[in-house]
């Protein structure tokens, strides 16, 4: 029975079907489960593996399979290889097809077969519509070269084991690609992947355990096994300065756009917690249609769905809050403009308040020209914190990154006047700008420092 009182994660790369774990694998399996181990997928390297992956994934209901030949077997890749391949990945079990890629460390293939067999495994990937999962070690530049000239894109996948440095991790995430990563990121001198992950959204990363090799630090020099990938879900909240439920949530939720199997938790379009501090979504309306504002593509914050199918009440708000005194903080933010809901905020704030709860709000801060009056002392002694999206250095910037439905001198003159206000009503006031490409952060950050506020640089597809 799996322990659910546990996050539940998913082990998105394992191979289960070696020696290694051909006397215990019902034992490992259900320790997994007792470990809040949702979902594993088992990956094949050659046919036999791939073979034998399927075998394992048809024995388990919380375990599917991928297929595929590694590089270090790139001489395997023949027509008939192929059509082996293709005819497994119609297998319903079969998720990817993977692990394929590039290996110039062992180089146990000549590295033009990796390159072929590399590219010919990606064509079929496209041709049967399955992502692929990469291997890649010591062939940064080779790897992503072919991603792009054979559109890997078209079907997407993931790094496992990401080993790149920062710019291969751009590199990646522009063609649409997961990273993901294992139990290295705790090793003590593993500090550069810890560094390149900490600029990473977690919105693209999976964990994994590579089992039975790569143990987190506390097991190094032991099997590895999927119980473990709680460890490197452990350091990946530390690194993001989030919460392993956090980690859970999101990691399974991508899980499940790649690959399509496991579960996710839809409930929570309303109220959302990230870290200790509660979000509200009270509207998807919004005065900006921001160029990278996520929503336009898909209203997934932190592996929360918070697409509304109405705006939700005080009652109905304060329903799924349940009692507010159990987190840090509560923020008016989701995905729209909280500020366009003044009476609601100024209610709710009122009744946190009383229950003497933290109140902060994320505004475009615009809400003066909404309302069509100076709101901000209404605000007073209701709101204790609001951080204020100023996003550009000069008014044709913040138009073309934002978009305001008030034009460009206007909006951006308000969102300027609104910060030079908001002191006078507010203790905590915050000027952001997010780190989308183009920004020009110093700037933007001269600009909060000429209004007196503080500034802070958000990543861009940060949330909260």
């Amino acid at each position: 029975m799996t322990n659910h009182q546990l996050p539940l994660l998913v082990d998105s790369h394992a191979h289960l079907d070696g020696g290694q774990f051909a006397k215990d694998l019902d034992e490992t399996v259900e320790r997994a489960k007792n470990n809040g181990i949702s979902h594993i997928l088992t990956i094949g390297c050659d046919l036999e593996s791939s073979i034998k992956s399927i075998n394992v994934a048809e024995s388990y209901d919380n375990i599917f399979a991928a297929v595929g030949v590694h590089p270090h077997d790139a001489r395997e890749i023949n027509n008939a290889t192929l059509e082996k391949l293709e005819s497994m990945l119609s297998h319903p079990k079969v998720v990817a097809l993977g692990e394929i890629g590039l290996d110039y460390y062992r180089d146990r293939s000549p590295r033009e077969t990796q390159r072929l067999a590399f590219r010919q495994q990606i064509q079929l990937a496209k041709k049967v519509g399955k992502p692929i999962i990469v291997h890649d070690r010591d062939a940064h530049d080779d790897v992503i070269e072919i991603l792009r000239d054979e559109n890997a894109k078209e079907v997407g996948g993931v790094l496992h084991c990401f080993s790149g440095d920062s710019k291969m991790a751009k590199q990646c995430l522009d063609l649409g690609f997961y990273l993901s990563f294992t139990g290295t990121i705790t090793y003590p001198k593993n500090e550069a992947i810890r560094e390149i992950i900490s600029h990473i959204p977690i919105d693209r990363m999976l964990i994994e355990t590579d089992c039975p090799y790569l143990s987190p630090q506390k097991f190094r020099g032991k099997r590895n096994e999927p119980s473990y990938v709680r460890y490197t879900a452990e350091k990946l909240a530390e690194i993001k300065q989030l919460t392993v439920e956090d980690v859970a949530r999101v990691t399974s939720r991508n899980c499940y756009n790649l690959f399509g199997f496991g579960t996710i938790d839809q409930s929570a379009k309303i109220a959302y917690q990230i870290r200790d501090s509660l979000y509200l979504n009270i509207t998807n309306r919004c005065t900006n249609s921001c160029i990278f504002c996520a929503k336009f593509s898909d209203f997934i914050v932190k592996g929360h769905e918070l697409q509304l199918d109405h705006e939700p009440s005080v009652n109905e708000i304060k329903h799924v809050i349940g009692d507010p005194t159990r987190y840090t903080e509560i923020v008016f933010c989701g995905y729209g403009e909280p500020l366009l809901r003044l009476d609601l905020i100024k209610e709710m704030s009122t009744w946190l308040h009383d229950k003497g709860v933290k109140v902060r709000i994320n505004s475009d801060g615009q809400a003066n020209l909404v309302h069509g009056r100076n709101i901000l002392p209404e605000l007073k002694g209701l709101i204790d914190s609001i951080s204020i999206s100023l996003n550009a250095s000069d008014a044709k910037s913040y138009h073309h990154l934002c978009r305001s439905t008030f034009g460009a001198q206007k909006s951006y003159q308000a969102v300027k006047d609104f910060l030079l206000q908001a002191g006078d009503y507010i203790p905590e006031v915050l000027a952001t700008a997010v780190t989308y490409p183009g920004v020009d952060i110093g700037a933007c950050e001269q600009v909060a420092k000429g209004l007196g506020v503080t500034f802070r640089a958000r990543e861009y597809n940060e949330v909260g």
